[in-house]
């Protein structure tokens, strides 16, 4: 690896398009060390963009943060983009915007630094080992800050970083907002069965149920990554994607052809969880593989049935995490009814940097009691959730 050269001589640069970095470069800095974030990686955001799922022409305008020394050695980047709107976020703003407009002010457009479409936690602030990753950091901060400035947008939001960047956010004048979601943790589980036994005895005969009930009507799982994906594989998802986005959201963002991309540099960490009934897909579920999680993204049917969705999206998320001795599955944004089948309530953190401030004080007491609830919800959540030890009484 190159030796990067004295911090007087780095300069900050953005690139308006993913495929204007060198990969490995790009990697270096995102994935350093053997961990693996699949969502920050140089091949997601590519695939993202040149896809046409996120680009300028669909609100999310490349301006990635770069910082290279004297000798043109990436030291550092952050995944930023221009937007036009909130969508593909799952950190609501749209109460901020509304206030904001009826005020007088403009929005839109804004900054998001963040992996899009995809509320996953991670680096947000990604820096290449062996240079100074302090001063890198903070250098980013301080881009972000400037470019938000200097373009004269209301606002900057870094979303779904881990607790460590979110605390240096709140050092340099960012808002800080908590949420939370549910995750599934392996407490060193060999089994599906193991995990089953760490249940209480009732949580443990309605999950049976529902894993026998959402196969009755003859239906047969497959799990499919790396070599085993193929384009058809992917047509039967995509149908099913669609048909949940135009039901959700009105407009499903990301392209037919970004599934093709992912096929094609991501495979291996890649995994899709597909029903088949009479031998045709009637559901499926996609997955990513990080370096110790498994990461739940997207789920979709042609046919509704009792109880496919958490055995597709979740027990069998489960069951290949723990055959593939990953720490945790994070089964994506929302939904409390994931508590009764073993993932538990988890925060998410965003820091947000708005220069208006008489804005910026009435968002602040905002969430300063948004953060007060978060905190209650999640520890009564906690006390709910099924495993033998939360209920000893129940085992």
């Amino acid at each position: 690896m190159p030796t990067p050269s004295s911090s007087d001589s780095w300069t900050i640069k953005l690139a308006h398009k993913t495929a204007h970095i060198d990969a490995a470069a790009w990697d270096a800095c995102a994935n350093p060390d053997g961990t693996y974030d699949p969502f920050v990686s140089h091949a997601f955001l590519l695939a993202l963009e040149e896809s046409g799922s996120a680009d300028a022409q669909t609100g999310w305008a490349p301006h990635h943060i770069l910082i290279e020394d004297g000798k043109g050695i990436l030291l550092g980047a952050a995944p930023l983009y221009l937007k036009n709107h909130s969508q593909g976020e799952y950190v609501f703003d749209h109460g901020w915007a509304d206030a904001y407009m009826r005020a007088g002010g403009q929005y839109y457009p804004k900054f998001q630094v963040s992996a899009p479409f995809t509320p996953v936690t991670g680096r947000r602030l990604l820096a290449r080992p062996g240079a100074d990753e302090n001063k890198i950091k903070q250098q980013l901060i301080a881009a972000m800050k400037k470019l938000t400035l200097d373009a004269k947008v209301s606002s900057l939001h870094v979303t779904f970083m881990p607790e460590e960047e979110w605390h240096e956010f709140g050092r340099h004048d960012f808002l800080l907002r908590t949420d939370k979601q549910f995750h599934w943790e392996n407490r060193g589980y060999s089994s599906f069965k193991d995990f089953l036994d760490d249940l209480a005895s009732r949580k443990r005969k309605n999950l049976r149920k529902e894993r026998l009930a959402a196969l009755a009507p003859g239906i047969e799982i497959e799990r499919v990554t790396g070599d085993d994906l193929q384009e058809r594989h992917w047509d039967a998802f995509y149908g099913f994607y669609v048909d949940t986005g135009l039901r959700k959201w009105g407009r499903p963002y990301l392209t037919r052809e970004f599934f093709s991309m992912v096929n094609e540099t991501l495979a291996d960490q890649t995994l899709l969880v597909l029903c088949k009934r009479d031998g045709r897909y009637i559901a499926g579920a996609l997955n990513f593989i990080g370096g110790d999680a498994l990461y739940g993204r997207n789920w979709g049917c042609v046919e509704d049935h009792p109880y496919l969705h958490f055995e597709t999206c979740y027990y069998q998320a489960i069951d290949f995490a723990i055959e593939r001795g990953l720490k945790k599955v994070e089964a994506g944004a929302q939904g409390a009814h994931k508590l009764a089948r073993g993932y538990s309530p988890a925060p998410t953190y965003s820091a947000h940097y708005i220069p208006d401030p008489h804005f910026r004080d009435a968002v602040r007491d905002y969430l300063e009691e948004e953060r007060r609830y978060i905190k209650s919800d999640i520890d009564l959540l906690s006390t709910h959730t099924p495993f033998r030890h939360a209920n000893p009484d129940k085992g």
